[in-house]
């Protein structure tokens, strides 16, 4: 997932930033003392889920744990795959758990879980369809096209559970691979009968097009505080650097729980690195921000995979979860 330089191109339009923090001691941290690697590369995505990282920056929690954070941003969290593998990259901030999980299971990677990212939340991704359009309820999208930035990922993934709970068959809804900046001409076009857009795109939609949101992907039972995205690893990476590993989880750790507890810390970060106006970032339908990993809902996660043919085999993620070692 990506966001529009302005509102129309946010997700594919990057910029450069490179944050380079000097460490200096703090209290509860290691302070930089032991750690066996004090820079750390950070692939990072202009997402709303990925603000836990720039609150991290910006409160100087990576200082305070004697880090060093570089910054490289990227489009898609796949981009930078190759290069996490190399080591050229030390972690995606904000990559989304089912294109690496199943990574995971082709063998392409051997992944860790450092953080939890984004969750899902009320109104946070749905379903969008223009105001003079015939469906209104998930039923109405039987036989329907719906688009989606990448096929067979979260979005067709999670919009599968719901129709599931709400007894449509996800057979008979076809899914078009549709950038994100791009959906709400698709729609005017008649290209697709339907989006499923995530945040900003919904609320750019919903103020230029009137489009009406007709299914809440980010809510009930089905997709209830459905993990969507972390800051990744590999066991190379924590078994080679674990005080490192450790002192980068507290931080974002720290900062996940001031996204969670006061939305204003999101608000400020936001405009600088998604590329968005203060008015459009403060009117978002934000996710969730956990402060550590649900491997409960990240199972669940899984076992929605495995269900609608993503995995081949069940995995277990707890064996994937960095777990810290007591200080």
């Amino acid at each position: 997932m990506s966001r529009p330089r302005s509102r129309a191109t946010l997700l594919m339009g990057v910029v450069l930033i490179a944050a380079l923090l000097t460490g200096c001691g703090g209290s509860q941290s290691s302070g930089g003392d032991g750690l066996e690697k004090k820079t750390v590369t950070v692939a990072a995505l202009p997402l709303v889920d990925t603000a836990g990282l720039h609150i991290a920056v910006q409160r100087k929690f990576f200082e305070a744990e004697g880090l060093r954070v570089q910054i490289k941003p990227v489009a898609q969290s796949i981009q930078a795959l190759p290069a996490l593998k190399t080591g050229q990259v030390d972690v995606i901030a904000g990559g989304n758990y089912v294109t690496f999980l199943q990574a995971q299971a082709q063998g392409t990677l051997n992944l860790r879980i450092l953080a939890p990212g984004a969750a899902a939340a009320p109104r946070f991704m749905g379903v969008l369809t223009l105001p003079n359009s015939p469906i209104k309820q998930a039923k109405d999208l039987e036989g329907r096209t719906v688009a989606v930035n990448i096929r067979n990922n979260i979005q067709s993934l999670s919009l599968n559970a719901i129709l599931r709970a709400d007894h449509v068959d996800p057979a008979k809804v076809r899914y078009l691979a549709i950038p994100f900046p791009q959906m709400g001409a698709a729609l005017q076009k008649g290209q697709v009968d339907a989006v499923h857009a995530a945040e900003p795109f919904a609320t750019d939609m919903t103020r230029k097009l009137g489009a009406k949101m007709i299914v809440d992907g980010g809510s009930g039972p089905a997709v209830a505080g459905l993990p969507v995205s972390g800051y990744l690893s590999t066991q190379r990476f924590t078994d080679k650097y674990p005080k490192t590993a450790a002192a980068f989880q507290r931080a974002i750790q720290k900062a996940q729980q001031l996204a969670t507890s006061d939305r204003k810390q999101v608000d400020q970060v936001l405009p600088a690195y998604a590329h968005l106006d203060a008015a459009t970032a403060s009117a978002l339908n934000l996710p969730a921000f956990p402060p550590s990993i649900d491997q409960v809902r990240l199972q669940h996660l899984a076992d929605l995979m495995l269900q609608d043919g993503l995995l081949k085999q069940r995995i277990d993620v707890r064996s994937l979860v960095f777990a810290a070692q007591p200080q």
